[in-house]
């Protein structure tokens, strides 16, 4: 009996060294976030890089917005900037003698303000072309006449319609990153590189000439066997080791620094678009309006997750990998082969993470060779918010996190709205530590 409840106790201990090893990372990880500068809040971007610049001003019945968020496209560029005090802003360009379109982001103007113009479909957009001497204007005089009040509900409905959406592409990759965890035990902050990888080859393969309805597909593929690779050719070899916890996590962390600088050695440093990423919204209720892509985007998200939820309760294969999450020790004992589970998740979380690769990029929308970085603190703050290891905690946490994102920025900057979940989680994890659908088992 004593040997008995000392082999028990050693799974839970194993936990607890997971469980704290994870949870001292992701806190590094937040201070590391926390100070790092966020460009967006200058007034000017890139004006050192280019020599040429659109630039403008925004005011609302002649006092200078601060904040307000706005996009210069074309050329190869995709730039985000911030009003400063003054309202004025300026971009960074490439070319002179070419055109660019400048994107007034209406959700960071103050509530109930609109840009509107009679006739205009669409007037926070502006078509400018800089001329020979490499500098053009795009101001926004908004006025007494062009206000539009919208209803706080009807925001509140549109955002939390935006949050679903983000959530359930978020949940495409957290899920992949609970069951590796829970399956080997390694937090791999690689697989915020796996996510741009998806969008990455998608991108240079519509560029090759391949249509976008094969080459969405083909990239996922393509995620599923880089999944398996990694598999094959670091971690299978590492877990035989019998490498520590600590040494497992500074590789994913080694890993995900190389993978970012090889996709930026392949697309270089701009932001680019996928096809269709600049179709119009459809006004569909309210003040909710989506593109097209959008709609296919959240049916996708949808089906994918049932199927696998489908796989995850009833295959035999979906069966053993919840066991194995459960108890490794407990399932290598009743016979079930624990490296060929292990392979098969991995290949379904590069399988997923490049979808959701592929669906973030359309969000954004635009894809970098880094736009994995920006995703990574979401997908851990997911997986523990909805419980280490559990596929479904990842799906809940996921949602809630998306949702939290969008609806905070009726109360903060847009450019903050990711730290908001940040405070969701700690909050959550004071009172319930496994987080919401985790055992308690699993933090010691």
């Amino acid at each position: 009996m004593t040997f008995a409840r000392s082999a028990a106790a050693r799974p839970d201990r194993r936990r607890r060294r997971l469980a704290g090893a994870f949870v001292a990372v992701l806190a590094g990880l937040v201070g590391l976030q926390l100070l790092t500068p966020i460009a967006a809040f200058a007034d000017e971007v890139d004006t050192d890089k280019y020599d040429f610049r659109v630039s403008g001003n925004v005011q609302l019945d002649g006092q200078p917005l601060e904040g307000v968020s706005l996009n210069v496209s074309g050329n190869g560029i995709n730039t985000d900037v911030l009003t400063g005090e003054d309202g004025k802003w300026a971009v960074g360009v490439p070319e002179k003698n070419a055109d660019y379109t400048v994107t007034l982001d209406e959700t960071t103007l103050p509530e109930g303000i609109a840009v509107v113009e009679e006739g205009n479909e669409a007037p926070n957009v502006k078509e400018v072309t800089v001329g020979p001497g490499g500098r053009v204007t795009a101001n926004y005089f908004i006025g007494e006449g062009e206000r539009n009040v919208t209803s706080l509900f009807d925001v509140v409905v549109q955002k939390v319609v935006t949050g679903l959406s983000f959530g359930l592409m978020l949940a495409l990759a957290a899920i992949g990153l609970s069951l590796v965890y829970g399956t080997t035990g390694i937090s791999n902050f690689a697989h915020a590189e796996m996510v741009t990888f998806g969008a990455v080859t998608t991108f240079l393969m519509a560029g090759a000439g391949v249509p976008i309805f094969l080459a969405i597909p083909f990239a996922i593929l393509l995620g599923a066997a880089l999944g398996l690779g990694l598999d094959a050719g670091i971690w299978r070899p590492l877990r035989k080791r019998r490498l520590g916890l600590v040494q497992l996590m500074i590789v994913s962390i080694g890993l995900s620094l190389a993978l970012r600088y090889t996709f930026q050695y392949f697309i270089g440093a701009d932001t680019k678009q996928l096809p269709g990423a600049a179709d119009p919204a459809i006004p569909l209720f309210g003040a909710v309006s989506m593109t097209v892509i959008d709609m296919v985007s959240i049916g996708v998200s949808i089906l994918t997750l049932v199927a696998f939820a489908a796989w995850l309760v009833y295959s035999r294969l979906g069966k053993a990998t919840r066991a194995i999450s459960d108890n490794p020790s407990l399932a290598a004992a009743s016979g079930i082969d624990v490296d060929r589970v292990v392979r098969v998740v991995w290949v379904l979380a590069g399988a997923l993470a490049s979808l959701a690769g592929v669906l973030f990029a359309y969000y954004r929308p635009g894809l970098k060779w880094d736009m994995g970085a920006e995703f990574l603190l979401l997908l851990f703050a997911a997986v523990t918010l909805g419980g280490l290891g559990t596929a479904f905690g990842a799906l809940v946490g996921a949602l809630i996190i998306g949702v939290v994102v969008e609806i905070s920025t009726l109360w903060i900057p847009a450019d903050l709205r990711f730290a908001a979940p940040l405070v969701v989680l700690i909050v959550i994890l004071l009172f319930r530590p496994q987080g919401i659908l985790g055992r308690r088992e699993r933090i010691g």
